[in-house]
């Protein structure tokens, strides 16, 4: 291993002949990172560029993209403090004595998340530097196939060369085209570090985004409205969306269907007046807080992508590429959110990243696998999925060759407080290949965890017979997948009895 290393330090002081990076990353996010780190690991120099241009509030954070900063790190925590508002009420039923006048603390939450994403800036860093791996804090664009120019704060530019070219930019939330939008409202990039409560909240879409920051708001006692353009969670199974969707209503969260923003007004005392439409009438209403969350956009533009002939998607922006995540340009490559058809995913831009050093600099040929991808949305209520939704295995397989087991089930530990969430599970089976399972979703706690343990059996081709051979740990709310019976088709009850 010494010798390894003492080998690939070599290589990196030596550089490459006719570039003077191997590889220059764009971008230093999760994919850009562990791309950046794997890549020196095995003996490239490299650089990585990175340099976040502040929100329309004038938000702007440190190393580690997105889901560092101000997605899936802070929304997690903000998810929990939210759950932690529960157990309060859930523990008068356990015999603890809980005073009813607890107080949630925003300013306390907030400190607490910003000084853990600060340890995580700082440990990335860290990491780069002990990889040696030379970092640019520049906005960088491509002047040619191997020239990146960068600018700093200042203005000031500098020109580097490389043989390879990762594209890591990932994405930022889009905002409508609506008047006071851009100038009155908030996205998620600005929520995890305001300054005070958002207080009265208006949650702008329907996404998982959108969801997840109206579940949490609702849970530390925010007055939270969300309004819904057409459906819950566009690309998910929609059964489980609406299972989710229809949870936040039961637990007080104001859902606004068939509702768009058409102006945003700021008032006198700060609060924002919002004008909508829904179902042909005209709504006002004002709020604290317009949080808007109508989906997200490749950060492509100023790429200088058209200079060098990469090829995007017309409409949605997003990078072509194709299965080893190669570019239209052969030296210049992409993972992460940038991608056309690909899931949008923390651990799936950094598997990508991680292969692709494999394959340019460690004579791999292992590919990334973008099928049976487990996910999970952070709602009050979870929801985890894995595989295909209902709707797609229908249309992918045909209805007639499509199996569901599906349950109701109640988790032990809602029984004494007398929890009404509604969890389901179900599984989705092909029927004419051996009934494998090629959809598997729940709703209910920590439907992350249970997700990411079924993961690898979706990969290795599990069949129902597979779940159904599996004794399952007892009482979990996992061990419902081991016990499935009833099937949709039959039309028979799905909840569950027994302990």
């Amino acid at each position: 291993q010494n010798i390894f290393f003492f080998f690939g330090r070599c290589r990196r002081m030596a550089g490459s002949a006719e570039y003077e990076f191997d590889l220059v990353v764009i971008g230093g996010g999760s994919g850009g990172l562990a791309c950046s780190k794997a890549a020196a690991e095995l003996g490239a120099k490299v650089a990585c560029f990175d340099f976040v241009k502040p929100s329309p509030q004038g938000t702007s954070w440190g190393l580690g993209g997105t889901c560092v900063n101000v997605g899936c790190i802070p929304k997690k925590l903000m998810h929990q403090a939210s759950l932690l508002g529960e157990a309060l009420r859930d523990a008068k039923a356990y015999g603890w004595s809980v005073p009813d006048d607890a107080k949630f603390d925003w300013e306390t939450l907030v400190l607490g998340v910003q000084s853990h994403i600060g340890s995580l800036n700082w440990g990335y860093r860290k990491a780069l530097r002990d990889k040696g791996v030379t970092y640019f804090n520049e906005y960088a664009s491509l002047k040619d196939a191997h020239t990146i120019v960068g600018v700093n704060k200042k203005g000031k530019e500098t020109v580097r060369t490389s043989k390879y070219i990762l594209l890591a930019t990932g994405g930022r939330p889009r905002f409508p085209d609506v008047p006071g939008a851009k100038e009155f409202c908030i996205s998620s990039d600005d929520l995890f570090s305001l300054k005070q409560s958002p207080g009265k909240t208006l949650v702008v879409g329907a996404s998982y985004v959108a969801l997840e920051c109206a579940g949490f708001l609702h849970g530390i006692g925010c007055d939270t409205t969300v309004a819904v353009r057409s459906i819950f969670l566009r690309g998910f199974d929609q059964q489980m969306a609406n299972i989710v969707g229809d949870d936040l209503v039961r637990r007080g969260v104001k859902v606004l269907r068939e509702t768009v923003p058409t102006k945003i007004e700021k008032l006198e005392n700060g609060q924002k007046r919002v004008t909508c439409t829904k179902g042909g009438a005209e709504i006002v209403e004002d709020f604290d807080t317009v949080l808007m969350a109508v989906g997200r956009e490749a950060c492509v533009d100023e790429l200088g992508l058209d200079v060098v002939g990469v090829k995007i998607d017309a409409r949605s922006k997003k990078i072509i590429t194709n299965e080893a995540d190669q570019t239209s340009v052969e030296n210049i490559f992409a993972v992460g959110d940038l991608l056309l058809n690909k899931p949008e995913l923390t651990p799936m831009a950094i598997q990508s990243g991680r292969l692709l050093a494999q394959r340019l600099f460690g004579g791999s040929s292992t590919l990334a696998d973008y099928t049976n991808v487990c996910t999970t949305v952070f709602t009050p209520l979870e929801y985890g999925c894995c595989g295909l939704a209902e709707e797609d295995a229908s249309a992918r397989f045909g209805k007639e060759d499509i199996e569901v087991y599906h349950q109701e089930y109640t988790p032990l530990e809602y029984t004494v407080p007398a929890r009404a969430d509604k969890c389901y599970c179900k599984l989705i089976c092909r029927k004419s290949d051996n009934m494998r399972v090629v959809g598997l979703h729940i709703c209910g706690p920590n439907s992350g965890e249970v997700m990411q343990g079924f993961g690898i059996a979706l990969k290795m081709k599990a069949t129902k017979e597979d779940f159904d051979n599996l004794v399952g740990i007892h009482p979990t709310v996992a061990e419902s997948f081991t016990t499935l019976k009833v099937t949709k088709s039959s039309g028979e009850d799905v909840a569950a009895g027994g302990c």
